[in-house]
Order: structure tokens, then C-alpha cells, then sequence
């Protein structure tokens, strides 16, 4: 395949960055060679990596708007400091830790961590619920925990909320929490049907 033809078909993906090295000039220094001769007059919305840009983001005219919604409830306790309960983004939403807070006092749960657990996941739930999904639209968490020794209480209460096919987490020990809590937990969400492969 010709250097020239590799660019044609490179040039038809929406890419604003291309980079090739060689030590000798061979094809793929053409290719380099051909590739910023090219794209610049190919697809205008492209910047060469090194030109110092002044106008509009770089490959700006080759992206569609992507729509940013936020979402808050008053089924969940409201945010405690200046951000979202959750935001969603194209079908993605991201969801702000939520802590064991209980809904109408605004204050933690007793209990201890297992009841705050089960907490900060329904108040989750009600966030997930106001984007018109639940559990099953989850595909990443994160747990925070005030004390490490609390993962496996966590997880009890954790594996009541999601089924068998658990979505993707993280859990870290936290020098400490909000409002003194003992556990947050935050979540990324895909709105709409999922199906497995």
C-alpha cells in the first residue's frame, strides 16, 4: 500500500493528531511527511501538533455537541458543598459520593458503617431513579471508607444493591470523610438498555 493511500484512509477517521517516528527516512517518514502535507488541507478542523492554535479548539468543526444535563433530587440528600448530585453527559452520568446522610434530617444514620453503607446506596438509588435508571445501569463505583477494616461489612450491604454481574469498583482507606462518615461511595452510570456479550 502506497504512503499516499495509508494517508487517504488514516484521514477519514475524525483525527487531530498523528505521530510518526524513524530514525532513517522509510515509509513510515513518508508517511509523516505526507500526513502533515495532507490533513491540513483534507480536513481543516485539524491542528498541526505543534502550531501554537489561536482559533477554535482543536478539531472543533469535526465534533457534534455533546449535551451535558445535571440532575438533582430532593429524594436525595441535597449536595454539601458547590457541586451536582449527578451530571450526565451524552449517555454517561456520573454521580457525586454519596454519604450514609439520612434524607430528611441531613445527617448521618446510626448504625454504623453497614447502616451508613446501605444508606449512601439508596440515597444512590434516588439519583439514579431521577435519570429514569437503577442499579443495573452501574458499571463503576468507588467506595471510600474512613477504616479499611469496614471492606468487608461494606461488601454485605454492597453485593444487596447489585446483582451477580457486579460492576467495576474501586475501594480505598481515607484519612477522613465529610460530616465524619464512615463510608462514600460514588458511581459512574450508562442511561438506557445494556445487554451483555
Amino acid at each position: 500500500m502506497s504512503a499516499r493511500r495509508t494517508v487517504t484512509l488514516l484521514t477519514r477517521a475524525p483525527l487531530c493528531f498523528f505521530k510518526a517516528f524513524s530514525q532513517k527516512r522509510n515509509f513510515w517518514g513518508d508517511i509523516t511527511v505526507d500526513f502533515t502535507t495532507t490533513v491540513p488541507t483534507l480536513s481543516p478542523g485539524c491542528c498541526p501538533a505543534d502550531s501554537h492554535h489561536s482559533g477554535p479548539v482543536c478539531g472543533e468543526q469535526n465534533m457534534s455537541v455533546l449535551i451535558r444535563k445535571i440532575i438533582n433530587t430532593a429524594s436525595a440528600p441535597a449536595a454539601i458543598g458547590p457541586y451536582s448530585q449527578s451530571v450526565v453527559v451524552d449517555r454517561t452520568m456520573y454521580i457525586s459520593g454519596q454519604l450514609g446522610m439520612d434524607v430528611a434530617s441531613g445527617q448521618l444514620v446510626d448504625g454504623g458503617v453497614k447502616a451508613q453503607a446501605k444508606q449512601a446506596l439508596v440515597n444512590m438509588g434516588e439519583i439514579l431513579k431521577a435519570a429514569g435508571c437503577d442499579y443495573t445501569n452501574v458499571v463503576k463505583t468507588t467506595v471510600l471508607l474512613a477504616d479499611i477494616n469496614d471492606f468487608n461489612g461494606v461488601n454485605d450491604v454492597y453485593k444487596t444493591f447489585f446483582s451477580s454481574k457486579f460492576p467495576a469498583r474501586a475501594a480505598y482507606q481515607v484519612a477522613a470523610l465529610p460530616r465524619g462518615g464512615l463510608v462514600e461511595i460514588e458511581a459512574v452510570a450508562v442511561l438506557g438498555p445494556l445487554s451483555d456479550a
